[in-house]
């Protein structure tokens, strides 16, 4: 005699939800209301110039409601298959270095946007679709809004979803001086060590 036991509904659940694809799609993303840059140009620029990024390097950076840059870390991404989840975690972990949560507040004051640095062409990929996923849920877990994703390739720079971009800069042009990216953000108003913690973190 032997004994078996069927899966429960649960695990079968369970099972179909780890296995679901962490993408968003293009159409996803234009219907989750992005929030506008009102100078995408100037956010590129700027953040270029301070990380210089290769390609496979993703920019993490935090704008006030001026949409004036107060944080930024980069990062690069490894060898290993896209995976919105893992990516969520790396952002998160990033923006957890560089600036204070806002989950006490009941609606959020800053946004996240991204900037991924990539080979190929300007066009959407299922790669593009993971890093949106995992930003969307890094700024949900952080407090603050999900702003836009930008891939910037040899070609130049384009918002995904919003059909703006440039030719400049891109992975091969020379970064631009600080006096036209836009100024430096300003120290964190937090006192006592971790300010200086911060503050050496957000010039990175």
């Amino acid at each position: 005699m032997s004994f078996g036991f069927a899966p429960s509904s649960a695990a079968s659940l369970s099972t179909s939800v780890a296995s679901a694809p962490r993408v968003l799609e293009p159409a996803q993303w234009a219907a989750a209301g992005i929030p506008l840059l009102r100078n995408p140009r100037e956010v590129v620029s700027g953040l270029h110039a301070r990380h210089r990024p290769t390609p496979s390097t993703a920019v993490i950076a935090v704008l006030d409601p001026d949409d004036r840059l107060r944080a930024s870390a980069s990062f690069t991404r490894g060898s290993a298959p896209a995976d919105g989840w893992m990516l969520r975690n790396a952002l998160l972990a990033q923006l957890r270095r560089v600036v204070p949560h806002d989950l006490r507040r009941r609606t959020p004051v800053r946004t996240a946007v991204l900037l991924y640095c990539r080979d190929g062409d300007t066009r959407w990929t299922e790669e593009d679709g993971a890093w949106m996923w995992g930003l969307r849920d890094a700024c949900t877990l952080h407090g603050l809004r999900c702003g836009a994703y930008i891939t910037l390739t040899r070609d130049g720079w384009q918002v995904l979803g919003e059909g703006r971009g440039g030719r400049r800069p891109n992975l091969d042009s020379a970064p631009e001086p600080f006096g036209t990216a836009g100024s430096p953000p300003p120290p964190p108003r937090t006192g006592g060590g971790p300010s200086e913690v911060l503050r050496r973190a957000v010039a990175r």
